[in-house]
């Protein structure tokens, strides 16, 4: 597998995390309203050295293997500063997740940059189906799949970092991608 590339759009440049990158991961990441509806996987309080320890032990050595893809999110005004950060995952519907520092949120940045990753994951890495979980109260991920055209299809229950809350799996496949593609 060839290194993961750096990825733009209009407004972003979306970088492959870097074991550099976990200071600025920390700072922005360490907020209840970024974690909240995270899987539960996710250590709350966040330790001082939780960054470090996931790029370092998850992030890193998954991308190494060709089993993730993982970018740090940045605007192109300011591509010195971490705002966010997007994922790819070859997991059984578990294909890609995000989180964005709150100030940066309801500008449609999130939006900008899951075009990017999931064009790459359909274009790039030829998958036929992108399957992404989410708690379901979380209102501004669900806008996200739906305007991507994704749709839902199975709710159970799952442990997030707020605790037990209903999740859904939402689908898309190769075709209907671009078939949405201008």
């Amino acid at each position: 597998m060839e290194d993961t590339p750096t990825l733009y759009t209009e407004r972003l440049i979306l970088r492959p995390l870097q074991l550099a990158d976990a200071e600025a991961v920390q700072q922005q990441f360490a907020h209840w309203e970024v974690v909240r509806y995270l899987n539960a996987a996710v250590p709350w309080p966040y330790p001082d050295d939780g960054a470090l320890t996931y790029l370092r032990d998850i992030a890193l050595p998954a991308m190494v293997a060709g089993k993730e893809w993982h970018w740090s999110i940045r605007l192109k005004a300011s591509p010195q500063q971490l705002i966010g950060n997007i994922s790819l995952m070859d997991q059984q519907d578990n294909n890609r997740g995000f989180w964005l520092a709150p100030a940066w949120q309801g500008q449609g940045l999130m939006t900008e940059a899951s075009v990017a990753v999931t064009d790459y994951w359909f274009k790039t890495l030829d998958r036929p189906l992108m399957r992404v979980p989410k708690a379901a109260p979380n209102i501004g991920s669900r806008r996200l799949s739906e305007r991507a055209g994704m749709r839902l299809i199975r709710t159970d229950e799952d442990n997030f970092v707020s605790g037990r809350l209903p999740r859904e799996i939402w689908e898309i496949t190769r075709e209907e991608w671009q078939s949405t593609q201008h």
